[in-house]
C-alpha cells in the first residue's frame, strides 16, 4: 500500500502547485479543493495501514 500512499503525495503536489500558478480565485479554490480531497485519502491510508500494522504486525511492508 506505499504505493498508494505516494500516489496521493504526487496528487497533493500536483494540486498545490496548480493552485499556487492559478490567477483566477475561482480556478485557485478548485484546485486547493482537490488538494485537500487528496489529502484526506492520505490520511486515510495512513491511519489504515496503521491499524493494520497494531492488528498484524508481522503483516508490516518491507
Amino acid at each position: 500500500m506505499r504505493g498508494t500512499v505516494e500516489f496521493f503525495q504526487t496528487q497533493i503536489d500536483h494540486f498545490t502547485g496548480m493552485a499556487a500558478g492559478s490567477v483566477l480565485p475561482n480556478q485557485r479554490d478548485m484546485f486547493l479543493r482537490a488538494q485537500a480531497a487528496w489529502q484526506a485519502l492520505a490520511d486515510k491510508e495512513v491511519l489504515a495501514q496503521a491499524e493494520r500494522a497494531k492488528r498484524d504486525p508481522s503483516r508490516q511492508p518491507a
